[in-house]
C-alpha cells in the first residue's frame, strides 16, 4: 500500500505572508524577484565570462546572480544590470484597498477608468502581443502632481 504525502500547510494568498513578512516587505521581495527573473531571461544569452564583462562584476558575483542569490543585491544594482544587459526597467504601480474601503478613481467624462482598462488587459492571453493594447492605457495616464 502506497502512503500519500499530504500537505501539512496550505498557503492562502502569498507564501511571503505566511512566512511572517509585512505587506511592505513582501511587495519589495516580489518586485526584486520579478526583476531578477526578467534579467535572467536576458542573461541566458551569454556565458558567465561574457557576463563578467557586461555586468562589470567578478565571476563569483555573476555566479551568485545566475543562481538566484540576490538577498544582498540592491534594487539599484539590479537596475544597473538591466541597463548593462540592454533593457530599461520600469515600475507599475497599482492602487490597493485599505481597511475595507475602495479607492475611488477620478476619470474625465466619457473615458473608462484605468482599472477597467487594466482588467481588459489582464483578460488577454499571456502569449499575445500587448503593444497595441497597452498604448491606450499609457496615453490615458495623467502626470502625478506633487502635494502642496
Amino acid at each position: 500500500m502506497t502512503k500519500l504525502n499530504k500537505p501539512t500547510h496550505m498557503t492562502h494568498g502569498s507564501v511571503l505572508d505566511d512566512l511572517g513578512f509585512s505587506p511592505e516587505k513582501s511587495a519589495v521581495l516580489k518586485m526584486k524577484a520579478e526583476m531578477h527573473a526578467a534579467l535572467l531571461r536576458k542573461a541566458k544569452k551569454y556565458t558567465q565570462k561574457e557576463l563578467q564583462g557586461i555586468l562589470k562584476e567578478p565571476q563569483p558575483r555573476v555566479s551568485e546572480f545566475l543562481n538566484g542569490k540576490i538577498a544582498s543585491v540592491s534594487f539599484e544594482k539590479l537596475t544597473v544590470y538591466a541597463f548593462r544587459l540592454g533593457t530599461k526597467p520600469s515600475i507599475k504601480l497599482e492602487a490597493v484597498q485599505k481597511h475595507g474601503t475602495r479607492l475611488a478613481a477620478r476619470t474625465p467624462k466619457g473615458k473608462a477608468p484605468v482599472a477597467a482598462k487594466t482588467k481588459r488587459l489582464a483578460s488577454l492571453n499571456a502569449g499575445q502581443d500587448l503593444s497595441n493594447h497597452c498604448q491606450p492605457l499609457l496615453n490615458s495616464r495623467r502626470p502625478i502632481q506633487e502635494a502642496q
